[in-house]
């Protein structure tokens, strides 16, 4: 790939192109992602949780964490907002009083047709110029760098 009139990639990225374009990518899917969210009185990660409890209400917190993949001071601010704003409770179990239950209140599952909607328009303005072969395709390749990169931080993670 040529750099072309106009380009704003700094010269430091061009030993790092692939990761440049998928770092100003994710920023810029993100940035119509939230406002999208905003739209719905989420923040970013906030559809992630709720899309799980949609999938299986009364999840644990901590089954939350490891299915969304985020910090636990992410999803326990989180969750305290969403609580906050009456999306959903959390309650002690009854033989840890450790572990929290999240339930989605009336509210929280009202979100689910929207957040339906959402996502499809994120989608089709995502790939308005693309073809579904080449929707597969990044799929395809996006799915193969977040394994390389999960296996690479997961190698480095591990005693020597």
């Amino acid at each position: 790939m040529t750099e072309q009139p106009g380009d704003a990639r700094p010269g430091a990225a061009a030993n790092g192109r692939l990761s440049y374009a998928i770092v100003t990518l994710a920023r810029a899917h993100r940035g119509f992602a939230a406002a999208l969210l905003r739209d719905l009185g989420l923040h970013p990660g906030q559809e992630l949780l709720l899309m799980r409890l949609f999938d299986r209400d009364g999840q644990t917190q901590s089954e939350l964490l490891d299915a969304v993949g985020l910090d636990h001071s992410t999803v326990s601010k989180s969750l305290r907002r969403m609580q906050d704003a009456g999306l959903l409770t959390r309650t002690p179990d009854e033989r840890d009083r450790r572990v929290q239950h999240v339930h989605l209140t009336d509210a929280g599952q009202a979100l689910r047709a929207p957040l339906a909607a959402l996502w499809s328009e994120l989608d089709r303005v995502t790939a308005h110029t693309l073809g579904a072969d080449q929707v597969e395709s990044f799929i395809t390749t996006a799915s193969a760098i977040e394994r390389a990169v999960a296996h690479h931080r997961t190698t480095q993670e591990e005693p020597r």
